[in-house]
């Protein structure tokens, strides 16, 4: 999606909300493209990370000994702050990836975003923004990417972990990620296309409701079923 409007993750500013798997890899992932991610969060606040994110002792925290991001503020030494019971996406970035629960960014929330300059919103949660947050995005012209498209990495691995089983082979690391990754390209590359043939270029939201839409509809039609 950054690369469909000429950014990308280097040098970019990123909030991952949450401090889960999904957020964990998450910050992983931004780390590895280039980019910072300056504040992460729990249920019982948030931090500010201005430098990045020591994943390793994230992971230790959060992994291991299963105790509070307050922990990591307190270990991580100068420059991280913790805000009990805060609002994360106070925070000023340029990319947004809320990856902790259900309608946790509301419309509040995305006005604070895009007040503070957020370009990009990708969902890694299970519906993460509410209707409302996810209409005033699409309305203000930010790049916003729905869970259905976003976070249909889990799903598309089960898959390939079926037919790894299936043919009784045995994957690398390396090679699964390389399908995954040509798996989600072409969800977006899809998503895209179809936004633009409809008249709605940029709204990925409509892209990826009318491309599943017409892939269901299409199915059906070659199963007899309508």
């Amino acid at each position: 999606m950054m690369k469909t409007h000429g950014e990308s993750f280097d040098g970019a500013k990123v909030i991952v909300s949450g401090s889960g798997n999904v957020a964990i890899y998450a910050a992983e992932k931004v780390q590895q493209l280039g980019g910072t991610v300056v504040a992460m969060s729990d249920s019982s606040g948030y931090i500010t990370t201005p430098n990045g994110v020591d994943l390793e002792l994230l992971k230790e925290i959060k992994e291991v000994r299963r105790e509070r991001i307050s922990t990591y503020a307190g270990e991580a030494g100068a420059g991280v702050e913790y805000h009990e019971g805060g609002n994360v996406w106070e925070v000023s970035a340029d990319v947004a990836l809320p990856c902790a629960t259900q309608n946790e960014l509301d419309g509040d929330d995305a006005k604070l975003l895009v007040k503070n300059q957020v370009r990009y919103v990708a969902e890694g949660a299970n519906m993460p923004c509410t209707p409302e947050a996810a209409h005033y995005f699409v309305e203000s012209g930010i790049a916003f990417a729905p869970g259905k498209a976003a976070n249909a990495g889990g799903v598309a691995t089960s898959a390939l972990e079926m037919q790894q089983n299936a043919s009784r082979d045995s994957w690398s690391f390396e090679y699964t990620d390389q399908r995954l990754h040509e798996i989600m390209s072409n969800i977006f590359r899809n998503i895209d296309k179809t936004s633009k043939e409809y008249g709605l270029e940029g709204d990925y939201v409509a892209g990826a409701n009318i491309a599943g839409f017409k892939k269901v509809a299409d199915a059906m039609l070659a199963q007899g079923v309508i």
